[in-house]
């Protein structure tokens, strides 16, 4: 088999998105259409379509936010197309096939699936982002870009069912699969991912399988991608084609000898509570299947244990006895001295503008709803 060729030449792109085609020549068009549509993801297409056919080698690219305050970066084009080649590559997407956007275009994720639909010669299907993209989808979708949130609401309807049965593959990124979630894909023929990765890293460099025979608790690498452990054992990547030197992020891993490895949680995510270090991402893994509602681990600062465990609930306020039961459902689910010692209700979870949680946004929320409980 001959290996797949890839179009990186950007005065060679062509995208075809519904009946239109795009490329260097449309750069009038493109900039009229970005001024005149309305808000949403059409325009927010021309508006990136404007800037990728436009003369220079960089881009503007804004981090989520998930666990500091967003900001904009300024990546090379040249990376962006090198990762898209290489996600193509393993996924093994062919020209023609259709992708599908229902993501928020400000962010590299969505971004990136353009790019990919650029480079591979890929059909570019749009819609809104919302917890149903595929509720209007009347077509075969090959590949898909999905957050939890909208797979496991696309996995309740039949007809949006039907049509991830029939794609070739899925991959979710912008915040964890809860095992619940992943046992319900186990029904689904297609591949279905775990992706990791961030803004530094234009998308991800590694997936890791959810179900099928190949489903595995650990990422692998994607082609290109060196990994190692720091001082700290953080994770760090060398991906010479795609970012500049070594980077070292937050990520708590542990490492295999083949490359693959588990996040365990991040450095700054871990509570030192009376002495007693607590990875949130571990605990909230551990009481996922013993609460049927979102949640989320936090901590506020306390006098006496430093900070103090906090669980923060997206569900309506219980009585003092629910409560109770609650927290002596964490305390039997979660190490000794991890329980959380108070619980805090909420309409909804903080998140951030695509999605994630708001780690600080939580912080906040604890902090604001135990005042008000001891306030009366």
């Amino acid at each position: 088999m001959t290996e797949r060729s890839f179009q990186c030449d950007i005065r060679k792109q062509v995208l075809c998105v519904s009946d239109r085609c795009f490329d260097t020549s449309s750069l009038p068009e493109l900039l009229e259409l970005k001024n005149q549509t309305p808000e949403g993801i059409c325009r927010d297409l021309y508006t990136f379509l404007y800037a990728w056919f436009s003369e220079g080698e960089t881009m503007q690219v804004q981090t989520s936010g998930s666990t500091g305050v967003p900001k904009i970066m300024e990546v090379s084009k040249r990376a962006m197309m090198n990762s898209a080649c290489r996600t193509c590559r393993f996924l093994g997407l062919q020209e023609g096939d259709s992708l599908l956007l229902s993501m928020n275009l400000k962010y590299i994720g969505a971004q990136m699936m353009v790019v990919r639909a650029l480079v591979g010669g890929l059909r570019l299907l749009l819609q809104e982002p919302c917890a149903h993209p595929l509720a209007a989808v009347q077509e075969r979708i090959d590949f898909l870009s999905m957050v939890p949130m909208q797979l496991a609401s696309s996995l309740q309807r039949e007809a949006e069912r039907n049509i991830l049965q029939a794609a070739k593959v899925v991959i979710v990124g912008g915040g964890a699969v809860d095992s619940l979630l992943e046992e319900q894909l186990q029904v689904l023929p297609c591949r279905v991912y775990s992706t990791y990765g961030m803004t530094e890293t234009l998308s991800h460099i590694a997936m890791r399988p959810l179900n099928g025979p190949e489903r595995s608790d650990r990422y692998y690498p994607l082609e290109g991608v060196a990994l190692s452990l720091s001082a700290r054992d953080t994770l760090v990547i060398e991906v010479p084609d795609v970012c500049t030197g070594k980077l070292e992020t937050n990520d708590c891993v542990t490492l295999y000898p083949d490359g693959s490895f588990v996040v365990r949680g991040r450095v700054d995510n871990v509570i030192n509570s009376g002495g007693v270090k607590i990875q949130i991402e571990e605990d909230e893994r551990l009481l996922q299947g013993f609460l049927s509602f979102p949640f989320v681990i936090t901590a506020v600062p306390d006098s006496f244990y430093g900070e103090k465990v906090v669980l923060l609930a997206e569900r309506p306020k219980s009585s003092e006895k629910e409560t109770n039961g609650l927290l002596a459902v964490c305390k039997d689910a979660l190490p000794r001295y991890h329980a959380p010692r108070d619980i805090v209700f909420v309409l909804s979870l903080p998140r951030t503008e695509n999605g994630k949680i708001d780690r600080k946004g939580c912080r906040n929320a604890a902090l604001r709803g135990l005042e008000i409980k001891k306030g009366g």
